[in-house]
């Protein structure tokens, strides 16, 4: 279950994204959903049930896109408006992806850009003067995690790991795949694909407050002997919605799967990184 307040000021993209963010905890397992039903919360005195139509049926429009169900669901009256699903999915017992388990040596790939929490704070301040930014950023926020059901069933068993990006940043979910321990990750600082404007939104202070939490909460264990640019290492913090995958492959592996990623419409997907033995630490360089 995953919900999430307005990240556009269209309730029909809002509904898209939304369900995309529930669809993709599934997919981000190796799964394919099934069954989804409807959490809301919604102020009715406040905002027309026309809105809340709206919502609903990007919801319903992405439930189908993923190829499930949606069943009905559940709604409260609420001050400030939510929406999410409860997603139920299946996958196969050997075709489990798990946060850990990656390898030294595998490569580490990323399936969308990254700063849609910059972009979604700049747009709720209403300074986007780069519409490419507020467009690409809901295109990839809308954008379905869907390799499961895309790519081959040998292709999914060569997945050593998987975990999507969403409100700890890239950083924080990255972490996630050390945590079975004896493992480190470099992170090509200049290989992670962002949104376009995204830095000169960064530049002008748009940083949302759960980018500045996560900084707080990881860069102890985010080592950066480069010392880069501020504003870049603000990137792999940015609290994200509906981002991509990171999925750990051998490198064999991943070379093969990367093209096919790229030519199911996730043409920004990139090598980020590389695992090796290690203490749970993730050293940025400047490029794999």
């Amino acid at each position: 279950m995953d919900f999430i307040t307005p990240v556009s000021d269209d309730p029909y993209t809002w509904g898209q994204i939304a369900a995309a963010n529930s669809l993709s905890d599934v997919f981000a397992m190796g799964g394919k959903p099934f069954v989804a039903l409807n959490i809301v919360g919604f102020p009715t005195k406040a905002l027309g049930l026309d809105v809340l139509k709206e919502v609903l049926r990007g919801g319903q429009e992405k439930v189908a896109e993923a190829g499930g169900f949606l069943l009905g669901g559940h709604s409260v009256d609420d001050r400030e408006p939510k929406y999410g699903l409860v997603v139920y999915g299946e996958v196969r017992r050997d075709s489990i992806w798990k946060v850990t388990g990656a390898r030294p040596g595998d490569l580490l790939i990323l399936t969308k850009p990254v700063g849609t929490g910059i972009v979604a704070t700049a747009v709720k301040a209403d300074m986007v003067e780069d519409e490419a930014s507020r467009t690409e950023a809901a295109r990839w926020m809308t954008t379905l995690n869907d390799l499961p059901r895309r790519i081959s069933e040998a292709e999914c068993r060569s997945v050593n790991a998987c975990t999507d990006v969403t409100g700890f940043g890239l950083a924080g979910h990255a972490l996630d795949m050390l945590s079975g321990g004896g493992l480190n990750l470099t992170l090509g600082i200049r290989n992670v694909p962002l949104l376009p404007g995204v830095l000169d939104l960064a530049c002008s202070g748009l940083i949302p407050a759960g980018t500045y939490n996560n900084r707080v909460a990881y860069e102890d264990r985010v080592k950066d002997p480069g010392k880069h640019d501020e504003i870049l290492m603000d990137m792999i913090f940015d609290a994200q919605t509906s981002g991509g995958l990171l999925l750990a492959l051998g490198r064999d592996d991943a070379e093969k799967l990367l093209p096919v990623i790229r030519g199911f419409g996730f043409e920004q997907a990139a090598v980020i990184g590389q695992f090796s033995e290690g203490d749970g630490t993730i050293e940025i360089a400047d490029s794999i």
